[in-house]
């Protein structure tokens, strides 16, 4: 064999071995590209999932929401348009509606710029805390947490030790015994005469009647009652009217002090309109 021929070989080997070398670095690139592909598939597909997830959290947020606010509504409208007494009944067959009902009203307070609880809450700490206070139709009884009076919580549910489950036509106060008696956003039966009739009877004289509602209910051009027919029965059911606050948008403030004398007087009451949420 020529040098020439031992030449030529060595080139023929060393070019079979770079190929070699070639086509394996071919695959690896291959397989390289393929499992990149594979994960990027896989992340796609995992973020996706995510997204649908919290997609689909949302929805039923939303549906649980929606269902909430009618709850709220249909309960609300119950308790407007029935007697304290069916209010009582009503909450007794399924207590859950008061939780129900007592979440769509803190809701709707939270979208009020100023809460009446607050000024009247304010106004007993600018009196002397030894006025014993009755708090009829107290919610969450935070009246009673805020302040350092002596408080009797009176609503239709009892959701803590402090609170008296009572129709507040008849709770089980003595006569005489209270020094304030306080309506906040809560003569919200047809009976609503008979509430005042026993904050009447429960009042020392010259105790004080705080009441709080919904402007709306006494806004004659919309079948509201008119204020002055208003106050006119509670004083001739027994009070002094001593001011009303006009100042806020959403509701009214009355303030009134028992006479130490009292006539027994035909009372004509003004019909409250109900306050109904509209469906959204």
């Amino acid at each position: 064999m020529t040098e020439e021929q031992r030449r030529s070989r060595k080139r023929k080997r060393g070019g079979r071995r770079h190929g070699g070398k070639s086509i394996s670095r071919a695959a690896s690139a291959k397989d390289n590209e393929s499992t990149s592909v594979t994960a990027s598939s896989s992340a796609a597909a995992s973020s996706k999932s995510r997204s649908g997830s919290k997609s689909s959290s949302s929805f039923l947020d939303k549906m649980k929401a929606r269902l909430s606010g009618s709850y709220f509504r249909m309960i609300n409208e119950k308790l407007y348009t029935c007697t304290g007494d069916e209010a009582l009944d009503y909450f007794k067959e399924d207590p859950s509606l008061f939780n129900v009902y007592h979440s769509g009203y803190q809701e709707q307070m939270s979208r009020w710029p100023e809460q009446p609880n607050d000024i009247i809450i304010k106004w007993l700490k600018d009196h002397s805390p030894a006025l014993i206070v009755a708090d009829f139709g107290c919610g969450d009884a935070r009246l009673a947490r805020s302040v350092k009076n002596k408080v009797f919580s009176f609503d239709l549910v009892s959701k803590d030790a402090s609170v008296i489950a009572c129709d507040m036509s008849n709770t089980p106060l003595n006569s005489s015994s209270v020094d304030v008696a306080v309506f906040c956003l809560s003569l919200m039966g047809t009976n609503f005469s008979s509430y005042l009739l026993e904050a009447n009877r429960v009042l020392k004289p010259n105790g004080w009647l705080l009441i709080a509602e919904v402007k709306s209910r006494f806004d004659p051009t919309t079948g509201g009652a008119e204020p002055d027919k208003f106050v006119k029965a509670i004083c001739e059911l027994g009070f002094t009217s001593i001011s009303k606050d006009f100042s806020n948008k959403m509701f009214i403030l009355f303030y009134f002090k028992k006479k130490e004398k009292q006539k027994s007087k035909d009372i004509k009451w003004p019909e409250l309109k109900p306050c109904l949420y509209k469906r959204r």
